[in-house]
């Protein structure tokens, strides 16, 4: 089974998305989706998220329920893209986030994760666009998710200087939806790469200090060996 990375809780995310529900008629020509069916599909996607974390396909039933009901339930769409992307159905994943972003543009929650996917898939590019499009959105309530996942494609991609931008930008968000033992891991390694040797040591060293004995620790402590005292 794929595992992605969504530092933060998914639930709260599709809580917060919900908050925010846009509804677009012309989505489908030619077909209506009455006031009943639309309570009723929210009605569904409350259910899904209420068992996410208990029984995810107890979860995708309701979604997919959702969807049947009002296919412009944007939220219910990813939810199932958050299911189908853990079980490792890239491309499925792929098309509900697509399906999401296709009825709000300004839906920067499913654009990260749609970079997510994308970029699991080696998708570089499109991967960076995705978040790029997330981090349009100025009422985008989690910046730094799409930051720090842009600042690690950009950094696959060989632009530590633009990796570093994103990362440092990432870190005046507060209160952090990144682990900031993982963001200043990933900033130090930029400013590793770029030569900037004094702030990267001043980075790993920081990782070393917020996350004592963890992955992050072991990985700063193995590239501090690299820098000259």
């Amino acid at each position: 089974m794929t595992r992605i990375h969504f530092p933060g809780s998914i639930v709260q995310a599709l809580a917060r998305s919900l908050l925010a529900v846009f509804l677009f008629a012309g989505w489908l020509p030619g077909c209506a989706t009455s006031e009943g069916s639309v309570q009723k599909s929210k009605g569904y996607y409350q259910e899904g998220l209420a068992s996410l974390d208990q029984d995810q396909q107890k979860a995708f039933v309701s979604f997919q329920k959702a969807v049947q009901l009002d296919p412009r339930n944007k939220e219910a769409r990813y939810g199932l893209g958050h299911i189908l992307a853990q079980q490792g159905k890239l491309s499925q994943a792929e098309d509900e986030l697509k399906a999401a972003t296709a009825l709000d543009e300004s839906y920067s929650e499913a654009y990260t994760y749609l970079g997510q996917v994308l970029e699991k898939q080696g998708r570089w590019t499109e991967a960076i666009a995705a978040f790029r499009q997330a981090l349009t959105n100025p009422l985008y309530t989690t910046p730094d998710l799409a930051r720090f996942h842009l600042g690690r494609t950009l950094a696959h991609e060989s632009d530590y200087q633009g990796a570093m931008e994103a990362f440092e930008d990432a870190l005046v968000i507060n209160p952090p939806n990144v682990p900031p033992a993982l963001l200043h891991l990933e900033l130090g390694r930029a400013y590793y790469k770029l030569g900037f040797e004094r702030r990267a040591k001043e980075a790993l060293t920081k990782v070393t200090t917020l996350d004592k004995g963890g992955e992050s620790a072991a990985a700063a402590k193995e590239l501090l060996t690299r820098i000259k005292p």
